[in-house]
């Protein structure tokens, strides 16, 4: 009798099946879609990686902390972790303090989509998100979830429990930041459409830029907020309190309202611009990889005029 083919290549519904691919393709399904939408959209993206691993940075001591599964080996120190049935990494300073955090906007206006040929804004800035925070990864970086509970680290594992915490929040949020203590020399991803009340987001900013934080903000545009196509007679519904506005003639008032809506942008570019913040504009009908790059680029370049 002939020997029967190994395991890993035996015929499974007239193909051969191969253990390590069936595993593969069970974590690929286990993971957020968004999250591999944006893994696609980054791996597009070439530009080289700017990570901040440079001989001769960072040599204060900051403390020590237990090992995490996405600390690379060399990062133990055997030493400390030989008083111990525990393993440590010697954090230093700058490991510490230039950090990049992200905060996605999650209010319910977030859900908004004017067509089914567009996506809704919360899953554009998901993806942005995702797919930023996969190139920062890829060239060393730290990253967190601004509100989040797991501190700032590097690799993949990262990546994906930013990928699930973001995939099961659900969109009852505030519209800004939280005031959470982020630490001196860090970097701020902001993505929302910014249409909360100019006060209530230039209190936040400053907040943060008072305490020396780089902001990144990319606006998440659904053409339809900033065209403002209708005509006829239409109802307007508020996402976060349920109160609507009915307009009979509602052309009447798209010149105004485009001013407005244009108006309110300018100031959050302005106060960005004073701070020494980047501003983004994003809208949905758009590709995400030209924002991407130009977002991506924008880090890397303020990183280096910093000395990172």
């Amino acid at each position: 009798m002939a020997d029967s083919p190994p395991a890993s290549v035996q015929p499974r519904n007239g193909e051969m099946w191969n253990p390590l691919r069936e595993e593969a393709e069970n974590l690929a399904g286990a993971l957020p879609p968004l999250l591999v939408a944006a893994e696609q959209l980054a791996s597009a993206i070439v530009l080289g990686v700017h990570g901040r691993r440079k001989a001769g940075m960072g040599e204060t001591f900051w403390q020590f902390r237990r090992y995490a599964n996405e600390d690379p080996p060399t990062a133990i120190d055997w030493r400390q972790s030989a008083k111990s049935q525990n393993l440590f990494v010697r954090e230093r300073e700058w490991e510490v303090s230039e950090s990049v955090w992200f905060w996605r906007d999650d209010s319910l206006g977030m859900q908004f989509a004017s067509s089914k040929e567009l996506p809704p804004k919360i899953d554009r800035a998901t993806v942005l998100t995702l797919a930023l925070a996969s190139l920062l990864v890829s060239g060393g970086e730290r990253i967190a979830l601004l509100g989040g509970e797991s501190p700032p680290a590097m690799g993949r594992a990262a990546l994906r429990r930013i990928a699930h915490i973001l995939a099961d929040l659900p969109p009852a949020g505030e519209g800004v930041p939280p005031e959470a203590a982020i630490s001196r020399s860090s970097t701020l991803v902001w993505i929302s459409d910014f249409l909360q009340p100019l006060d209530v987001i230039e209190s936040r900013m400053r907040g943060f830029a008072n305490v020396g934080v780089k902001g990144f903000l990319v606006q998440i545009i659904d053409p339809a907020e900033e065209d403002f196509p209708f005509t006829g007679r239409v109802r307007f519904e508020t996402p976060s309190h349920g109160d609507t506005t009915m307009f009979g003639k509602v052309q009447n008032i798209r010149t105004n309202y485009r001013e407005r809506y244009a108006a309110h942008a300018e100031a959050i570019g302005v106060l960005a611009r004073r701070l020494g913040w980047h501003f983004l504009r994003h809208r949905t009908d758009k590709p995400p990889q030209t924002t991407l790059i130009s977002l991506y680029g924008a880090i890397g370049g303020a990183r280096a005029q910093r000395g990172f």
